[in-house]
């Protein structure tokens, strides 16, 4: 027995693609900068240090003294002297009028009168330790600054973009096909 058969032929479908890429250009110029620093205002006020030495106390010390320094010693030593002169003879003539209490002042009085004073003398430096004076005032300096903050100028530049868009071209290359037979 003839049994009818079906026969089936199929064509693919072919699809074309046709693929322009995008272009995209980019283009970014540097920003314009401009600084500016003021300079600070800085003031500075100093008064200069001071050193002072006296050596008037040393100089004196080896016999090397201003005249009126020596006047006035002289004068002093002068008067002191008058004082103790005046107190010794005060004392004699007290001594003196109280002959009644025994005694013999006169010659004693001589005695003491023509021995030579005994003076007392130790270690001496010349001139001596310390005599030379010293001061110094250090100097002080005052700082006033003013600092000012940066001048920024900048400008900004944009960038310049070109874009050419991609393009797709779809084609039918082959069309499909089905083709139906049947035979006995």
């Amino acid at each position: 027995m003839n049994v009818p058969q079906l026969r089936l032929e199929s064509t693919n479908a072919k699809i074309g693609l046709s693929i322009q890429q995008p272009i995209q250009e980019i283009q970014q110029a540097p920003a314009d900068l401009q600084i500016k620093q003021p300079k600070a205002d800085l003031e500075v006020k100093r008064t200069p240090s001071q050193l002072t030495i006296d050596q008037t106390e040393a100089w004196a010390d080896m016999d090397l003294k201003h005249i009126s320094r020596r006047i006035e010693e002289f004068a002093q030593q002068g008067y002191e002297d008058w004082l103790t002169g005046l107190a010794r003879m005060s004392q004699e003539g007290d001594d003196l009028m109280r002959v009644e209490n025994g005694g013999n002042p006169i010659p004693d009085q001589a005695k003491v009168n023509s021995e030579s004073p005994i003076y007392e003398f130790n270690i001496g430096f010349i001139p001596r330790a310390n005599s030379v004076k010293i001061n110094y005032q250090p100097s002080e300096v005052q700082l006033n600054w003013q600092t000012h903050k940066p001048e920024i100028d900048v400008k900004i530049n944009r960038p310049i973009h070109q874009y050419t868009p991609g393009k797709v071209n779809v084609s039918m290359e082959q069309m499909p096909s089905l083709t139906i037979n049947w035979t006995t």
